[in-house]
Order: C-alpha cells, then sequence, then structure tokens
C-alpha cells in the first residue's frame, strides 16, 4: 500500500523547493505544472497541487490555513533531538515558521512549523 498526501500550494516550485532541502526527493515523473511529488519514505509521497488544480478536485474553496488546520502532519526522523532540530532550521531559513515549543518526554522530542502555505507540521525522534 502507499499513500500520497494532498496538500494545496500556492506557488508550486517554491514549495517543492522547501521540500527539497529538508532532504526530500522530487519525482520528476509525477510532477508538472500543476502539481509535484515528493517522497517522504517508503510507501509515503507528498503530492503538492497548486489552488486552481486542488479546487477543481476536491470542489471545495481552499480553506485559510492561518484560521483552521485541515490537517496535522508527522514526519519521524532518525538522528535524535540534533536532527530534529537541524530540520527546524532549515525550515526557519528557508522560509517556513515554527509553531509552538519543543516537547521533550522520555520517549519523544518533536517540534512543530508551518510550510510556506501553513500546514501544520511536526518533526519528531522516537527512542
Amino acid at each position: 500500500m502507499s499513500l500520497f498526501v494532498n496538500l494545496h500550494v500556492k506557488n508550486l516550485p517554491a514549495s517543492l523547493g522547501f521540500f527539497e532541502k529538508l532532504g526530500y526527493t522530487v519525482d520528476e515523473q509525477l510532477t508538472g505544472d500543476e502539481a509535484g511529488c515528493l517522497h517522504l519514505g517508503p510507501g509515503a509521497s507528498l503530492l503538492l497541487v497548486t489552488e486552481p488544480f486542488f479546487t477543481s478536485i476536491t470542489g471545495t474553496q481552499i480553506p485559510d490555513t492561518a484560521a483552521v488546520n485541515e490537517v496535522a502532519l508527522a514526519l519521524q526522523v532518525e538522528g535524535g533531538r540534533a536532527r530534529v532540530d537541524e530540520l527546524i532550521g532549515i525550515v526557519v531559513a528557508n522560509g517556513g515558521t515554527v509553531q509552538g515549543e519543543p516537547e521533550d518526554n522520555e520517549f519523544m522530542y518533536s517540534r512543530s512549523f508551518r510550510d510556506l502555505d501553513g500546514h501544520l507540521w511536526s518533526v519528531l525522534h522516537m527512542g
């Protein structure tokens, strides 16, 4: 089974570049003018879709991500706290924003951010 998470974006090239800088690979075969695909890990891909195309697919309006969360996404990474903090640094350096405070407990360390389009993400390390 494979999972493709579809997110609407205002600027497809900028959003693809943002996630490439986080270390994800663009699938050129599944990338065009209206959508771009990034592989997140085995069986999981992120499909970034231009807002007009997203609206045509869903038949609904684009939600205001500053006012509502349509989804909360989490990326599990290896490398401990240092890798989580490193990725948050890359997020901020490339136009994303930190959301809330780090969560640190016995089994998990996580930090949250909003991407260029305001979608809510967490980066976490378990272990």
